[in-house]
């Protein structure tokens, strides 16, 4: 939560500045989601541009924007798994979200796509490991990320106006 505050507070005190993010503009937004998303484990900060960025542009556009492109980088995962790369080890997480994939692959998705968490990048090795179709990996994923995204871009929008009128108009 502190995070959170103190990023809409450094928007809102650098507002000027941050208007260069926007020069990225919706392309921007996908750009940096599908290089965010196509790292295999490691966090990348993709969605504090889409914070950003949902602060100076249409936050619904930059939410559908960057889900079309951390869709496409998680498919580096989806990939992997796909291709037989074993990147697993077994864990009890692993086995966890093996047993949730085979019972429930499509909600698994839906579901691990939709929160920001490490535990996605280990579904879609899953999801290409076990064949699961990638009309249907992609498309499940979509609506996470696009849930996922557009929720942070407006958050951004709403917390800089929020912290603004809180810093000047008190």
């Amino acid at each position: 939560m502190m995070l959170v505050i103190t990023i809409t507070l450094a928007i809102s005190l650098n507002r000027e500045r941050l208007q260069s993010f926007s020069t990225l503009g919706y392309l921007g937004a996908f750009l940096v989601m599908l290089l965010s998303n196509a790292t295999l484990i490691l966090p990348a900060p993709g969605l504090f541009i889409v914070f950003a960025l949902g602060s100076t542009l249409n936050p619904i556009l930059v939410g559908i924007c960057a889900a079309a492109g951390a869709t496409l980088g998680e498919t580096t995962g989806y990939v992997a798994g796909y291709s037989g790369l074993t990147l697993l080890e077994d864990t009890s997480v692993a086995r966890t979200i093996k047993t949730w994939m085979k019972d429930h692959g499509v909600i698994t998705i839906f579901a691990l796509s939709t929160l920001p968490n490490p535990f996605f990048d280990l579904a879609g090795l899953i999801a290409g490991a076990t064949r699961m179709p990638a009309w249907r990996f992609m498309s499940t994923a979509l609506c996470g990320k696009a849930i996922q995204a557009t929720a942070i871009a407006l958050a951004g929008s709403m917390s800089v106006d929020w912290v603004e009128q809180w810093l000047f108009h008190q």
